[in-house]
C-alpha cells in the first residue's frame, strides 16, 4: 500500500476524528467501516484515531466490540443535543489535526481522510470540508413521507459494492439541502470539519448553549464562525463526501422538517442576534471527481449556469 503520510511520533496518531452517537445500532457499524483502512484508502492504521462519543443511547456501544482504532467515551448526563458529546470528545483527541462528525450515522467516502490529511499540509490554518450527501434518489425530508426507510436504504444499499469502492455510494446518493449548489456552491455546514486543534480552541469548541435536540443549528454555526476566523484557507475536498443514513433524526428524518427548522433557526437567532446565512466563502478545491459523481457534477455545472 502507498503511504503518504508515517505515523505520528511515539504512536500519535496524525488525524483524530470525533464522532457522536445515540441509539444507532443499525448505522453506526456501517459508518465506523467507511472511517477506517483499509476502507480508508492510502492510510495506515496508526495514522487515525476515532473517538466515539455516545450521548446517553438507550444500548450503548460496548467497547470490546469496537475495533482497536476506536476510543469509546459516554456522556454524563446527556442532552438532547449533542454539542457537549462533541466538546468532551474533542478534549480526548490525541492528534494535532481535528474531524468532528455531529452526526454519527454518516458514512465517508473513501478518500476522505487521505485528503483532509493531504489538506492541512496546505496552511497553517486551514479549514477543511466535504459536502454532504443523503442516501436515496431524494433528499430525505421528502423520501421518508414517501415511504423510504431502514428496510429500502438496506436493498438500496445492497445494489452497490460500497464495501469494496466506497466512491459507490455517488450512485445512489443526492446531495443534502445543505450542499444543494452542489461542488462549486456555498455550503451551508460541513458534517465533516476538519482544523488543527488550535483552531477548534480559537472558535470555543462548539456553543454549548444550543440546546435544542440534535444541536439545532450548531453545526451550521461552527461552521459560518470557522470561515470568519482571520489567515485561514478554506478547503473544500472535491470527490469526497458523507452520506447520511436514515435513523430517524430531528433535522433530516422526521415530517415536519419545516416546523423543525424554525425552532432551530429562533434559536439561532436568539444567541446570534442576526438571521442564519450561508458564510462568503473563497475556497480551494482538493481531490478529484471519481466516475460515480459524474451525476452529481451535471447538478452542479446546472446550478453554476442557472445562478
Amino acid at each position: 500500500m502507498t503511504r503518504w503520510f508515517k505515523p505520528g511520533k511515539r504512536g500519535v496518531p496524525r488525524l483524530s476524528i470525533v464522532v457522536v452517537c445515540f441509539n444507532m445500532d443499525r448505522a453506526l457499524p456501517r459508518t465506523l467501516f467507511t472511517l477506517l483502512p483499509p476502507y480508508q484508502k492510502q492510510l495506515h492504521p496508526d495514522d487515525v484515531e476515532i473517538i466515539l462519543v455516545d450521548n446517553g443511547s438507550e444500548s450503548p456501544p460496548l467497547s470490546s466490540e469496537l475495533p482497536g482504532n476506536v476510543r469509546l467515551l459516554t456522556v454524563d448526563n446527556p442532552t438532547p443535543s449533542p454539542v457537549k458529546a462533541i466538546n468532551l470528545g474533542m478534549a480526548a483527541a490525541r492528534a494535532e489535526f481535528i474531524g468532528v462528525m455531529i452526526d454519527g450515522a454518516r458514512m465517508a467516502s473513501p478518500g476522505l481522510l487521505h485528503f483532509a490529511l493531504l489538506a492541512s499540509r496546505l496552511h497553517e490554518r486551514a479549514i477543511v470540508a466535504t459536502l454532504g450527501f443523503h442516501l436515496g434518489h431524494e433528499v430525505q425530508m421528502r423520501s421518508v413521507e414517501n415511504g423510504y426507510c431502514e428496510a429500502v436504504e438496506d436493498e438500496l444499499l445492497s445494489t452497490v459494492d460500497w464495501r469494496n469502492d466506497g466512491y459507490e455510494l455517488f450512485k445512489i446518493s443526492v446531495f443534502a439541502g445543505s450542499s444543494g449548489r452542489g461542488w462549486f456552491g456555498s455550503l451551508s455546514e460541513s458534517n465533516a470539519l476538519f482544523m488543527r486543534k488550535s483552531l477548534w480552541t480559537e472558535l470555543g469548541g462548539f456553543d454549548e448553549r444550543f440546546e435544542t435536540p440534535g444541536g439545532g443549528l450548531a453545526n451550521l454555526d461552527i461552521w459560518v464562525r470557522a470561515c470568519a476566523l482571520p489567515d485561514t484557507e478554506c478547503i473544500i475536498l472535491l470527490g469526497e463526501g458523507t452520506f447520511h443514513q436514515v435513523h430517524g433524526g430531528v433535522a433530516t428524518n422526521q415530517k415536519r422538517p419545516d416546523a423543525n427548522f424554525q425552532v432551530f433557526h429562533d434559536e439561532y437567532v436568539r444567541l446570534r442576534g442576526k438571521a442564519f446565512a450561508n458564510p462568503e466563502t473563497d475556497p480551494v478545491y482538493l481531490g478529484r471527481l471519481p466516475e460515480q459523481a459524474s451525476r452529481s457534477l451535471l447538478h452542479s455545472l446546472k446550478e453554476l449556469l442557472d445562478s
